[in-house]
């Protein structure tokens, strides 16, 4: 064997293994498992440790405040704290607008539930507050019940409200519903389900929400009265409005939001490009902010151009609000995905974080921040929270270290709603939808995934378009579902439809690859190996046994049929005295051929196993038979099946499997099932796969080790080959550390079989 020089090499030298011969030579330990019952038991065991240790998971602030360092820290949270505040009071009130909400609220929004989570949250760098996809699948819930022209459904409690307060309740309650639903998910300990949103079907449904708030935001940029649509093609009908509209845009409008979003737009790419060298990002959107409501009270925007504005925005907060249970009733089927929807984004915004600055986060715990926050926050009248990518990016740009920064974000927040909410007056909110649309920027630009992953995986192409375009088309509710399914269906299919390969052996070595990838390459005669790179299931299992069908090159109940009618042929013309057996085979004593029965009695018994007890010896079924009867020539006699990338069988494949076993046993050909998981083995021992024609003889350690068997068995498939070509018994390698171990240390043969 040519070994390459300076290669680092190994010596193994063991015994061949079978499954059997290892469990009879190496004592298995056999471990106690838990039953239910004992999982159960222990669950519901209270001691010391356990109640410390519960209350420390469900007040993460106790565990970060201990290691606080006061001096190092509370300046920079101090200076993050305030630069959040400004932007989550101007995010506050523009994605407000998105709820179709008056905009006040989202300063309540941007107040309760990060002080719910500053108590319960694991992240230490996320900023909380309203999300522009949240806001959006809010609001189109509230305009489907409180919609802008046209009565209101009919719910009890909404007698004697004005329309703002009945969107208020709508909003509040759908809140209180999403945040039961996650405080339920959290205590459940089933955070586990955001890992069903993949970041193809998250990039496909954000880019899609992106265009949602993009349609929405263009009647305040145009300064256009146009009624709030949800449901199905509520985008279409929407632009329909719009363009219909457009020739009666307010032209103040539309110049003070382009010079918003380009001034914005440039100052943010400066922030990016400069952010090693700016101590903080420049806050532009406030900025701008400030000098759109100066300007805006000095000109009167309000009456000389008949500009919407903010308008007053009271002192102070609002009495309790209790949630309606009629519309809990109206809204669970849209309250779930909202409820999903804010988790995903906020956990996967705060694992990236968590990355980045060396801590843990706790999904479940997430959840119950999440759902606890949304509980509280919906009493107060606020509407669903979760994270902004852009808010959050502020918060720990400017030096948070922890939701100490948080907290006193929400103080700025109280600030401005006590005392100096009137200052925003005078804002107009095309400034706000300008602001909104700036901000898409992140989302807008995964437009180009699609043709990044197509050239990479075409499954998630299909996955991130599918979503996207039913979000767009469907809504944001019905898309996510529409989302899944199209995720779940090409998982199935992925599955369902494996790329099966036939292996052989990588000459010199006791590796296989598929023979279809390299070209020095040994395949002795009448053995296959057949690899399956995935789960065996009830869907793919009929697939299976035809790839299977397939690499061998025959069918083997085919053959088995043809040989038993072949059989019977024999007996009779042996009964008639027409066919002799001599020591040399049969001597046929027939003129011609025999014609072939065609009696279809008994055609079950044409797939039991070949019974020779009547005959006076076996058949070569390869040779020639008497009286010209053919049957398919069959040149394989050993099947190695890999299971090395198995991780599990069902109840129908493994019926399948045995079956297909069987069929190739039946035609004499040896079968061979190598590199099991031990639950796949334990599966098939419990589940009796095995017995006299399925045995457990056929289990091998690895591939190599059913081969050498082979090999040993059937000597004669390399007889023809030359001695370079046969496969290793014995790999010589060399230690990284130095020499070979204690009596092999000189040993560098290598024997080939």
């Amino acid at each position: 064997m040519m070994m390459r020089l300076g290669t680092k090499q190994y010596v193994v030298a063991r015994p061949l293994y079978s499954e059997e011969s290892f469990a009879e030579e190496h004592e298995k330990v056999y471990r106690h498992h838990k039953t239910k019952l004992d999982h159960v038991r222990q669950y519901f065991t209270c001691d010391a440790k356990r109640v410390k240790n519960a209350s420390l998971s469900l007040l993460p602030v106790i565990n970060w405040m201990r290691i606080y360092r006061l001096k190092e820290w509370l300046l920079s949270d101090i200076v993050s704290g305030v630069s959040t505040g400004l932007v989550a009071v101007l995010q506050g009130l523009a994605y407000c607008l998105l709820a179709s909400l008056p905009p006040w609220y989202g300063l309540f929004s941007a107040f309760f539930p990060v002080i719910i989570y500053f108590f319960l949250g694991t992240s230490r760098h996320i900023s909380v507050g309203p999300f522009p996809v949240l806001s959006l699948m809010i609001g189109s819930v509230v305009t489907r019940l409180v919609p802008d022209e046209g009565p209101s459904f009919n719910i009890t409690g909404f007698e004697g409200l004005t329309r703002d307060e009945q969107r208020v309740l709508v909003a509040s309650s759908v809140t209180f519903l999403t945040g039961i639903m996650q405080l339920a998910m959290g205590v459940l300990q089933v955070g586990f389900v955001v890992m069903y949103l993949s970041d193809t079907l998250v990039s496909g449904f954000t880019t899609a929400a992106a265009v949602h708030i993009l349609v929405s935001q263009l009647k305040f940029v145009l300064g256009l009265q146009v009624p709030g649509i949800s449901g199905p093609l509520a985008i279409i009908y929407t632009l329909k409005i719009i363009f219909s509209k457009i020739t009666t845009s307010n032209v103040c409008d539309v110049v003070i939001s382009l010079v918003i979003v380009v001034i914005v737009f440039i100052v943010k790419e400066l922030n990016d490009r400069f952010k090693s060298k700016l101590p903080v990002p420049i806050p532009i959107e406030v900025i701008m902010t400030v000098i759109a409501c100066g300007v805006s009270y000095a000109f009167d925007f309000k009456t000389r151009y008949d500009i919407d504005i903010v308008g007053h925005i009271p002192k102070g907060y609002e009495s309790l609000l209790a949630p309606n249970l009629d519309i809990f009733r109206e809204t669970a089927v849209e309250a779930f995905p909202i409820a999903i929807v804010g988790f995903a984004v906020a956990v996967s915004v705060a694992k990236l974080y968590a990355v980045k600055h060396d801590y843990t986060i706790d999904g479940n715990q997430e959840l119950i921040a999440f759902g606890v926050s949304n509980i509280f926050g919906a009493t107060f009248r606020s509407f669903a929270a979760s994270t902004a990518l852009s808010r959050s990016a502020v918060q720990e740009s400017t030096g948070g270290k922890t939701q100490v920064a948080g907290l006193l974000s929400a103080v700025i927040v109280m600030i401005v709603t006590l005392a100096i909410g009137f200052l925003l007056n005078p804002l107009p909110k095309s400034v706000l939808g300008a602001v909104v649309i700036v901000n898409l920027k992140g989302m807008l630009v995964q437009v180009k995934d699609p043709l990044y992953l197509w050239k990479r995986d075409k499954p998630d192409c299909v996955v991130w378009l599918g979503t996207c375009i039913a979000s767009i088309l469907l809504g944001l509710d019905l898309g996510l579902a529409v989302g899944l399914g199209v995720e779940l269906l090409s998982v199935v299919l992925r599955t369902q439809f494996p790329r099966c390969s036939v292996l052989a052996n990588i000459k010199g070595t006791d590796i296989y690859k598929d023979r279809k990838d390299y070209v020095n390459i040994y395949e002795p005669e009448g053995v296959k190996i057949f690899r399956i790179p995935s789960p065996i299931f009830f869907a793919n299992i009929e697939f299976f046994r035809r790839k299977l069908v397939e690499s061998v090159g025959f069918n083997p109940m085919r053959v088995l049929r043809k040989r038993n009618k072949a059989l019977r042929i024999i007996r009779k013309l042996l009964k008639k005295g027409d066919l002799r057996w001599t020591s040399r085979g049969f001597l046929d004593m027939t003129c011609g051929s025999v014609e072939e029965s065609q009696d279809d009695s008994n055609m079950e018994e044409l797939d039991l196993p070949i019974d020779f007890k009547d005959l006076p010896g076996r058949i070569d079924w390869n040779a020639d038979l008497p009286a010209n009867i053919t049957v398919p020539r069959v040149d394989l006699h050993s099947m190695v099946l890999d299971f090395a990338a198995v991780s599990f069988l069902d109840i129908s494949a493994l019926k399948g499997l045995k079956t297909a076993l069987k069929e190739l046993i039946r035609v004499e050909v040896e079968v061979y099932i190598v590199a099991c998981d031990p639950y796949i083995l334990e599966k098939l021992r419990d589940c009796c796969f095995f017995d006299d024609e399925v045995q457990p003889s056929m289990l091998f350690l690895t591939l190599h080790d059913a081969m050498l068997h082979i090999l040993e068995k059937h000597p004669d498939s390399t007889e023809k080959k030359s001695h370079n070509d046969r496969i290793l018994t014995m790999v010589t390698v060399h230690y990284p550390g130095g020499g070979l171990r204690s009596r092999d240390k000189n040993v560098c043969t290598c024997f080939n079989l």
